[in-house]
């Protein structure tokens, strides 16, 4: 049933579904995840470690994150003895504070290729029934954004 895999995230004020993304620092997508929007980004990240580990092996050094995954995601991650970077305002600052790069020495990879996606329409939209055909329709815009640059 449709209804089963939405719900309503009161703090970004999304109602439906969320999106997550592993890439490497290429924006290439390794793994994608769609969930129900009232679930913690954290503990529902924990899913994609397996997936991430059984297409790049021991090949994965670190993984960066912001401060949504700094919890229960890390603690998964320091089992697998994989490094955990979480990407942070200044703790002596109060309020809201614009971090310019999100990781020291990258680009908001992770940002980036949200953007790119965007130029789907069937993407920008939740038009998708199920969670399983909008994660095919992210790999699929992802191929064709990569497939793309090779022309370029």
């Amino acid at each position: 049933m449709i209804c089963e895999e939405r719900g309503l995230d009161p703090n970004k004020r999304v109602n439906g579904r969320k999106r997550q993304f592993v890439v490497d620092t290429q924006g290439r997508l390794w793994v994608a995840h769609v969930h129900s929007a009232n679930q913690a980004d954290g503990p529902t990240s924990c899913t994609l470690i397996g997936d991430v580990l059984w297409r790049m092996g021991e090949r994965l050094e670190k993984v960066l994150g912001d401060q949504a995954y700094n919890g229960v995601f890390a603690a998964e991650l320091a089992r697998w003895s994989i490094d955990f970077q979480k990407a942070s305002r200044p703790e002596s600052v109060l309020g809201f504070v614009p971090v310019a790069k999100r990781w020291p020495g990258r680009l908001a990879v992770v940002e980036r290729t949200i953007g790119w996606t965007n130029f789907f329409r069937r993407i920008v939209k939740d038009y998708e029934h199920t969670v399983c055909s909008s994660v095919s329709w992210l790999y699929l815009s992802n191929i064709q954004i990569m497939l793309q640059r090779i022309l370029n």
